[in-house]
């Protein structure tokens, strides 16, 4: 799927923690942890709580969140719609990986099983 350069460059800018607080509110109302939110982060990218807390006090943006990362290679398993995208569809990598990331927190705050969301 196509989304637009717009769309693109918006992903690419925002920070990861403008977002960060959004995903502990989702996954918080619905009876989940922070600590499993973080669990779930550093499944995907590699990044340990201690470096998460670092790239959010750096206000790094998703590019360069991402650039940094060491992307699971079991991300390409994570599909389904999110945000009105079907994941396995988005052509651009950063927008993909972004989406993933969404996925991945809206599986965790519908009561997934931790095994699921992290593909075991």
């Amino acid at each position: 799927m196509n989304t637009s350069d717009k769309h693109n460059e918006r992903m690419a800018s925002m920070t990861f923690a403008s977002v960060y607080p959004m995903y502990v509110t989702k996954v918080e109302k619905k009876g989940r942890t922070e600590a499993e939110l973080q669990q779930v982060i550093e499944w995907l990218t590699g990044f340990n709580t201690k470096k998460q807390q670092e790239l959010i006090k750096e206000k790094v943006t998703f590019e360069d969140f991402f650039q940094r990362a060491s992307l699971n290679p079991k991300a390409e398993l994570i599909t389904g719609m999110i945000c009105g995208y079907r994941v396995e569809d988005i052509d651009n990598p950063l927008t993909k990986q972004v989406r993933y990331l969404d996925k991945l927190v809206d599986e965790l705050a519908k009561g997934k099983k931790m095994e699921k969301i992290l593909r075991a």
